[in-house]
């Protein structure tokens, strides 16, 4: 027997709780966490199936480097001194908006974006590319314009909602709720609660809901449009919160009278009845909305998350229990970027700018091919994997294949990491101290700082200590005393008074704090992030403490700090010893506050209630000026008074080249984005197919299991026929994840391939993939 140890999930944002058994330094079974407060044992494929993601054959072990074509093994003090070597020539010779940070921790490991953007800002830079600005940067626009700051984004609360309606969102397949199945079956089967659904397809979740509207593709705008438009003339939305709560009501109200409801509705192909019953739903029951990629990444998707928010407001659901909330965070996931703020860059050749600030990837191949002066000639991949995560692979394959560094920072050999100059190897999240921001709880906020369960094998670092390294290389790392080191092998108060010592000494050593800590307590540690929480611990700002003082964490009155003498004296030695009475401030009652959430995490291996929401205050979360959510955002103007019947029957007729429309990213259990490169963890299911309706394959002269062919603008692939009822007509799917390659052979088929980076939204360049003409062809058919 093995020992049993608490961890969670890195394979999908939901982070549930796990017990592994380890055995010779492997995980050989996995258990749901019963006592995770947030996923309470909850347990899923996926997460059954981590041995696979950890565990495999092409895991990294030491750094590489690509000599005539090959890589070869090299030792880390070679890798980080020509890399950082690299670097700083080409931001000497062509200026900081050379470097380009690509990554951000992907679904289970955010530590290393910290360091990540502290060694961008370092160099200058301000481009981080992330897969937030692939999928929610629009929604993230909408939510800065109407609630005050793009990152005090709302969450659906579906503790004390009655209602949800999901939005291009298949949960019972792809989650993106804690527990969603047990969630979204307990709404569909409970008399009081409701589940209503906005699908072209008959989803997994579709199946079971109480309400279905089968739209068609393409058309969410124009039916929210219609929505918003019954409201009105029933006068069903809520005055007195639009009074109270919200500014530009008698700005957008107008767009929306004599709106032509019914050719609009008959372009979506819905019943004018079932959207009008939805709509009365709607305007009588507490719900909360939950969209996904089926809209954030379809037709007018910046549009539909306003039209969204607006149809949420008017029913009076922002802000308020049970409605879609701001949540708690113990940090946010990005930071505002307005770009009507000269300081907010852009891109210099797309001209397209930061969202939460982070560029999105669809634009970085045009922006290295550019021939700008000032464009990408060195990117930095960490946990990310762009050739196969991003729109467009051979635009990617073909920037990449330009750019004067290209560096990765992976736990395994993949399609990025092959391309690359340089591969360094990367402790996978069950090697490393590391946990997420996610913030997917309403009122309470949960926080897991996940402990290492196995030692890494050969060479592999955090990336933390990585960026560190380099830093260390660029001299973006100041000098740090030998009683800095020194206190870090003590206890965490002890380290405390020497580091404040240090940064009243060394005011500008702040900006490079996160490598401060990494050099002094990661390295006693050997963890550069477990020395990073002990950073955000102590920077926490007043809403967070007065979050985890709800939560049973409050910061101890000043008198009990003073009564406790031997800290006293400590306190007044170091101040002697280190000549500043900077570590007096160490007595403050917010820094015991955090030692004890510091201390209570460590000593939580499976996560715990780090805070709490006031729930009755939400609306005081909002960051506009004057404290209200302001509905008329005037960029959206002329978009929204574009959408209407005929100009969308126009758009969306049929182009006799690409008659279908490729859903291309189909959610399932048995997705796993790029994190799974051996494909026996599928144990022979069928991964990757191309899903059709049975009267299209009929149309086709396809069957099922036949290999058929799908083109679009970008490309066409070969790939195994799946012909199921649950299609829409005219609509087919194949899921994202797959055409790895492992062990010199490609699993499945890389719907990137048929994507175009320049198929996106014309606000915040998210890609449209659910929304990319195609056709199929029987393969027989083209043979001579």
């Amino acid at each position: 027997m093995g020992e049993w140890k608490k961890t969670s999930c890195v394979l999908c944002p939901q982070n549930c709780g796990l017990e592994v058994e380890i055995e010779d330094n492997r995980i050989v079974r996995v258990r749901g966490d019963k006592s995770n407060p947030r996923s309470q044992g909850y347990l899923c494929v996926k997460g059954a199936s981590v041995p696979w993601h950890q565990h495999h054959a092409d895991r990294l072990t030491h750094p590489l480097k690509k000599v005539d074509g090959k890589f070869v093994r090299i030792p880390w003090e070679q890798a980080i001194s020509e890399i950082s070597g690299k670097i700083a020539a080409i931001v000497k010779e062509h200026g900081p908006r050379a470097y380009v940070y690509m990554g951000g921790g992907g679904q289970g490991c955010h530590f290393e974006a910290g360091f990540g953007t502290t060694l961008m800002k370092g160099l200058g830079s301000r481009y981080h590319y992330s897969a937030l600005a692939q999928e929610l940067t629009g929604y993230f626009w909408v939510c800065g314009r109407m609630l005050g700051s793009q990152n005090r984004y709302v969450i659906p609360d579906e503790h004390h909602a009655e209602m949800i309606l999901a939005i291009g969102w298949n949960g019972m397949e792809s989650h993106q709720m804690p527990r969603a199945p047990l969630v979204l079956r307990e709404f569909a089967s409970n008399p009081e609660k409701r589940l209503a659904v906005i699908d072209p397809r008959k989803s997994e979740t579709a199946k079971i809901a109480n309400l279905h509207l089968a739209l068609r593709p393409g058309t969410d705008a124009l039916l929210v449009k219609a929505m918003i438009a019954i409201l009105l003339k029933e006068k069903w939305e809520k005055r007195d919160y639009l009074e109270r709560h919200c500014m530009g009501f008698e700005t957008i109200e107008p767009r929306f009278a004599n709106f032509d409801i019914a050719p609009a509705l008959e372009v979506c192909e819905v019943g004018y009845d079932d959207v009008y019953a939805l709509c009365r739903e709607l305007a009588t029951r507490r719900w909360c909305f939950h969209p996904d990629l089926g809209t954030l990444m379809n037709r007018h998707s910046t549009l539909v998350s306003y039209l969204h928010m607006l149809l949420a407001a008017l029913c009076g659901r922002l802000c308020v229990a049970g409605g879609n909330v701001i949540p708690g965070t113990v940090m946010p996931i990005g930071s505002h970027s307005d770009e009507r703020d000269p300081k907010t860059w852009r891109t210099v050749s797309t001209n397209f700018p930061a969202i939460m600030g982070t560029f999105p990837p669809n634009v970085l191949p045009e922006e290295i091919l550019s021939g700008h002066a000032e464009r990408p000639r060195a990117v930095v991949v960490s946990g990310s994997n762009p050739l196969r995560s991003y729109a467009d692979t051979k635009a990617y394959e073909e920037a990449f294949g330009k750019l004067d560094l290209l560096v990765t920072m992976e736990i395994a050999m993949t399609e990025t990491a092959a391309l690359s100059h340089y591969v360094l190897p990367a402790r996978s999240g069950y090697e490393s101290w590391d946990s997420t921001f996610f913030a997917w709880t309403y009122p309470e906020v949960f926080f897991h700082m996940r402990p290492p369960v196995v030692k890494p094998e050969g060479e592999r670092l955090e990336c933390g200590q990585i960026y560190t390294r380099l830093a260390k290389g660029l001299g973006l790392v100041p000098e740090i005393p030998a009683y800095l080191k020194e206190a870090a092998g003590k206890d965490i108060f002890s380290f405390t008074l020497a580091l404040l010592a240090f940064m009243r000494k060394n005011p500008k050593a702040l900006k490079a704090m996160p490598f401060v800590l990494a050099e002094t307590l990661g390295y006693a540690a050997d963890s550069a992030n477990r020395a990073a929480l002990w950073g955000l611990m102590l920077a926490m700002p007043g809403a967070s403490r007065r979050s985890a003082a709800r939560a049973g964490f409050p910061a101890p009155p000043a008198w009990s700090i003073l009564a406790r003498p031997g800290r006293i004296v400590q306190a007044l030695g170091a101040s002697i010893r280190y000549g500043s009475a900077a570590p007096l401030m160490a007595l403050h009652p917010n820094v015991a506050q955090s030692e004890k959430l510091y201390n209570h995490l460590l000593e939580h291996p499976g996560g715990m209630w780090i805070g709490k929401a006031d729930l009755d205050a939400n609306m005081k979360e909002l960051r506009t000026p004057d404290g209200k959510i302001h509905l008329h955002i005037p960029e959206l103007e002329a978009a929204l008074k574009g959408i209407d019947a005929g100009s969308e029957r126009a758009a969306l007729t049929p182009d006799s080249q690409y008659p279908l429309v490729l859903n291309a990213g189909r959610h399932s259990r048995r997705v796993a984005n790029t994190l799974m490169r051996d494909p026996a963890w599928l144990k022979g299911k069928r991964g990757c197919t191309v899903a059709i309706h049975p009267d299209d394959a009929a149309a086709l002269g396809v069957v099922d299991g036949e290999t058929v062919r799908v083109a679009t603008q970008a490309g066409a692939v070969e790939v195994e026929a799946e012909v199921s009822e649950d299609v829409r007509k005219g609509q087919v799917l194949i899921p994202h994840g797959f055409g790895l390659v492992y062990r010199g052979k490609a699993h499945g088929v890389n719907v990137n391939t048929l994507t175009k980076n320049t198929h996106r939204d014309a606000l915040a360049a998210t890609p449209l993939h659910r929304y990319v003409p195609c056709r199929v062809e029987r393969i027989q058919e083209k043979q001579p």
